[in-house]
């Protein structure tokens, strides 16, 4: 306790002030009574934050709450005025040091009993506060009063009440406000992502490895704040001092995902055992219960000194006729001197200036104190990554217009040349999810080696085969080297780019090539069918991948960001084996029938599978998808709204293909040459409309938008007639849906990686790419199946080719209405599903930089 100063007031409410307790970035704490002499703690409210109108209503509502959550292992909230001139609130007061004091100036780490009880009774607290709808946001050690008959909790929900003011950016730099305290952060504050109850337990975790070992969590703060930040988001923490049997229970509490730490009631439940009578009763070294007796005869001894000063008014109302959007005007008497100077274990915020609130607000050049700066050569990098996404598509684009030259040298059978087509997307969808899980575990860069290496050796392969059996091998391969550098590539760029407008720029060159990848592998691999030959095509993808070995060597940069454990061997069973049965089921469901027994086997063996796999990932301990990958409803539409886009503009290339070779004459090997428009009106749409959307709008209005401009664009294209130019019967409908899939794949993108800590993006960037592998297989079934039977109903023999010609139009271009329908119906899921605002509080990943 403090003396009172000349600047503080006498009253406060019915209250008499006697002392000061402490000063943070939200107020003042002040000792005072009431006219019966009951002693109470009352928090005086900051003038600055006063004057805002939303933070008295949030104020108003947390102050609400609190009175709800009851005093047993809390201090109770006993009265409040958040419609005062100066709000404030008075809580119970607890008779005893908080344990930041205990821990650092008197006593020293807790023993193990004591941690045993500190845990029962902070969960107990924590599960008292969220059953009244609160999170505390703030538990720290200054937080935690410790009494004789137990810890008790302060503070809980009033931090709630500044959101409103981090929302507002001139307030925010004018304070450098960071809600909470860095020692005591959980991952997902530091990343400004939405809160939920579980980070309050991860603070539980940091407050007990504290008590037992007297250290901070992740080290001191001395080292840079952001330093200290970027530990508590990517580092895995030393519990050496933990006591052994709370070890487990602490380390769960410390998991980086929120689903996985354990409730409060779990951590009671698993900690209640410890609690005997006798120990519950004794729970404190006898130091420091000597010292709880001092503090309460210092208590009763006090003598306050009142200063010298025209006690301020009690209470000034607001008018009633002021204006609610009005700041209600300060009394004369009154203005709190500032706080006190930071500090890390017992401070509101960090110091006056700055500092940022999440990792993409730290200036891509700057290196603050003890933080590696963003690696300078990342837009190099990024090229690199972009080169290797190209050669996947290169490999899957340029074998399909080899196909009648393969099929002349080695003499393939038709079911053989569907073989061969079918063995790259089913390798390449059944080995995404995996390839994600192991770009997280080994590494991102890693898995960029050793897919290249991969592909170049099964390029080489399939160049020198000398029959189909050995060419279909290789394209095995090159669907699985492809499935693990897809998902590596894109959580390089999710990782490695954190400042918002980077971030816009760079999803939109990667985009620009994910999007317009079929397109560009078409157009390029039907030009070297055209000058090399089919072997040659294949060949080229040994110096393709040298050269981007070369640049992931010398230029792709990573920070640690890797996930501890095992692999989950039923997750990959499971996830891998439903979509190997879903995509061969499909690929078969139009030669075989959909009602043969193969296929039905396959295709709900497959769903069963998956969901399966869904339900596995939930209980798994280190799952290949973390449940909140797809339960979260951002990621989820993403997720849903690719898979039906994908559905709906496969039928765009054989559509127009089929235009442009049989209705206009093109030569099929340079065709591909005349997807270039779909491929610029993508690179416009991504980089020069989406990307620059991106920081600025909520991710559903160009995804909206952009999936808009793709159906009508389709709708154009199903007016497509036997006669008709290139110009005005395929150009205009197939700009519009390159630049609607520009637009909208950006955020899609961002949606699905974005808000997941950097030990997952692989995960969640394999996810992304089986859902849209799902959903092209899904739509190459349904095309092939309506496209045969619309032309099986002509017959044979009597049919003129003129007229099969028409009719495969026609069969074609009302494909094209299925494909405009399930666009806008991605739209809708988007529109419902899709609610974050965009990548200042959806899109931040934890830092693991790459590229």
């Amino acid at each position: 306790m403090d003396q009172l100063i000349a600047e503080d007031p006498t009253r406060i409410g019915p209250y008499r002030l006697i002392a000061r307790l402490g000063a943070g970035g939200m107020g003042l704490v002040y000792l005072g009574r009431s006219e019966v002499g009951r002693t109470v703690a009352v928090k005086v409210v900051q003038a600055e934050y006063a004057g805002h109108p939303e933070f008295r209503r949030r104020f108003a509502r947390e102050v609400a709450a609190a009175r709800r959550v009851g005093g047993s292992c809390t201090a109770a909230v006993l009265d409040a005025d958040p419609e005062a001139a100066i709000p404030w609130v008075a809580t119970q007061y607890i008779p005893g040091p908080d344990l930041h004091a205990v821990v650092a100036e008197h006593f020293g780490p807790l023993p193990g009993h004591s941690v045993h009880t500190l845990a029962n009774r902070l969960a107990l607290a924590l599960q008292a506060v969220h059953e009244a709808g609160l999170i505390h946001r703030d538990l720290k050690p200054s937080n935690v009063l410790v009494t004789v008959d137990g810890p008790r909790v302060i503070d809980f929900g009033i931090a709630r009440a500044m959101d409103s003011l981090a929302e507002e950016h001139s307030l925010h730099t004018r304070t450098g406000m960071l809600i909470g305290s860095p020692g005591f952060m959980s991952p997902e504050q530091v990343r400004g992502l939405e809160l939920t109850p579980a980070s309050d337990v991860f603070c539980l975790g940091a407050v007990l490895v504290y008590a037992a070992t007297g250290r901070l969590l992740f080290g001191a703060t001395e080292t840079g704040l952001n330093a200290h930040l970027f530990r508590v988001a990517e580092e895995e923490a030393d519990l050496t001092g933990v006591p052994e049997t709370l070890v487990g229970l602490v380390r769960e509490c410390l998991h980086k995902d929120p689903a996985r730490r354990p409730s409060p009631r779990e951590v009671a439940e698993r900690t209640a055992a410890d609690q005997g009578t006798d120990q519950a009763a004794e729970w404190l070294p006898g130091a420091v219960l000597a010292q709880l007796g001092r503090h309460a005869a210092e208590l009763l001894d006090y003598a306050p000194v009142i200063p010298a000063q025209a006690p301020a008014p009690e209470r000034m109302p607001v008018p009633q006729d002021q204006r609610r959007d009005q700041p209600p005007p300060l009394p004369p008497a009154y203005a709190p001197t500032p706080p006190a100077p930071f500090d890390p274990a017992r401070g509101f915020g960090p110091p006056p200036g700055a500092p940022p609130s999440a990792w993409p607000l730290i200036p891509p050049q700057a290196s603050p104190s003890g933080q590696e700066p963003a690696h300078p050569k990342r837009w190099w990098g990024l090229a690199v990554i972009a080169l290797v996404q190209l050669l996947v598509f290169l490999q899957a684009g340029n074998f399909s217009v080899a196909l009648p030259g393969v099929r002349a040298d080695l003499d393939v059978s038709a079911d053989g040349m569907r073989t061969m087509v079918g063995a790259y997307g089913i390798a390449f969808g059944a080995v995404l999810l995996f390839g994600g899980h192991i770009a997280d575990v080994v590494g991102r860069k890693q898995t960029l080696i050793v897919g290249l290496l991969g592909c170049a050796a099964a390029s080489a392969l399939g160049g020198s085969a000398g029959e189909s059996g050995t060419l279909v091998w290789a394209r095995v391969l090159q669907g699985v080297f492809g499935g693990l550098l897809t998902p590596a590539a894109l959580s390089l760029v999710a990782t490695g780019f954190t400042d918002p407008k980077e971030r816009g720029r760079a999803f939109g060159i990667y985009a620009a090539i994910a999007a317009g990848g079929t397109a560009l592998g078409t157009a390029e691999g039907g030009w070297l069918v055209n000058a090399l030959s089919w072997r040659g095509s294949l060949y080229v993808g040994v110096p393709i991948a040298v050269i981007a070995l070369i640049g992931t060597l010398a230029l792709v940069h990573e920070r640690p960001g890797r996930t501890a454990g095992h692999f989950d061997v039923p997750g990959v069973l499971l996830g891998s084996g439903g979509v190997t049965a879903l995509m061969y089921g499909l690929g078969e469901a139009q030669p075989r029938g959909w009602a043969t027994p193969l296929v039905l086997v396959l295709l709900v063996g497959g769903v069963l599978l998956l969901a399966g796999f869904l339900w596995r990932q939930s209980a798994a301990s280190n799952p290949l998808l973390p449940a909140y990958v797809f339960t979260d409803p951002n990621r989820a539409g993403g997720l849903l709204a690719v898979l039906l886009a994908g559905v709906g503009t496969f039928a765009l290339y054989p559509v127009v293909g089929y235009y442009l070779q049989v209705v206009l004459g093109y030569d099929p090997a340079t065709a591909g040459e005349d997807f270039l428009p779909l491929v610029a009106a993508i690179v416009v749409g991504s980089t020069q409309v989406s990307a620059r959307l991106l920081p600025r709008v909520a991710p559903r209005v160009p995804i909206l938008a952009g999936l808009a401009l793709t159906a009508v664009g389709l709708f154009l294209l199903t007016g497509l007639r036997f006669e008709g130019s290139y110009a005005t019967g395929v150009l205009p409908g197939m700009l519009l849906v390159g630049l609607g899939i520009g637009v909208a794949f950006v955020p899609i993108f961002a949606t699905v990686t974005g808000a997941v800590a950097a030990e997952h993006s692989g995960r969640a960037a394999a996810a992304l790419f089986t859902a849209q592998a799902l959903g092209t297989a899904i739509g190459a079934a349904v095309f092939d199946t309506v496209l045969s039977g619309r032309v099986g109903r002509l017959g044979a023999g009597s049919v003129m080719p003129r007229m099969i010609e028409k009719e495969l139009l026609r069969a074609q271009t009302a494909n094209l209405w299925w494909a405009a329908g399930s666009v806008v119906l991605a739209g809708l899921v988007a529109g419902l599903m899709v609610r974050s605002r965009g990548p200042r509080d959806g899109a931040r990943p934890a830092s693991a930089a790459g590229g």
